[in-house]
């Protein structure tokens, strides 16, 4: 999120006043994940302006637009082909597009992701982030302090 905003959402998007961030509800950034709250809090204060989330509940994903839109042109440019390197899959994966002007950006975050993160006591207890009414369990917002 923070290398989209930064090299092409601001451009894009100059006078926005917040993000919508759509999720699946597995992983690491699953609704129950105290760590993805905790490193969103952390990439707003960064950013600068609110971001709200809306996770889809547990199967169905198949309701996110990106996987039904997107996911089957980059299926189908690298489809029956063999992914021997990394760089092959970045380039079919940039290769993928439409008639009707899908294009994609791919980019490969080179880090090392350190594993076993806690988040401290203080922050659940205080837990600064904003629940909606309407099923807070899988929409909130957190906005920059």
């Amino acid at each position: 999120m923070r290398w989209y905003w930064n090299r092409i959402g601001q451009r894009c998007y100059p006078d926005a006043t917040s993000i919508l961030l759509l999720c699946d509800c597995g992983g690491s950034n699953a609704a129950h994940q105290y760590l993805f709250k905790y490193d969103l809090r952390e990439l707003v204060n960064e950013m600068g302006i609110e971001i709200r989330v809306a996770h889809y509940p547990s199967d169905c994903s198949k309701y996110n637009p990106i996987e039904r839109r997107f996911f089957p042109h980059v299926g189908r440019a690298c489809q029956g082909l063999l992914f021997d390197t990394l760089e092959t899959v970045v380039r079919l994966m940039r290769n993928a597009s439409t008639t009707t002007g899908l294009k994609t950006t791919v980019n490969v975050i080179r880090r090392v992701y350190e594993t076993g993160r806690q988040v401290a006591a203080e922050f659940k207890a205080s837990l600064p982030i904003l629940f909606d009414d309407l099923l807070p369990q899988w929409n909130y917002r957190a906005a920059p302090h």
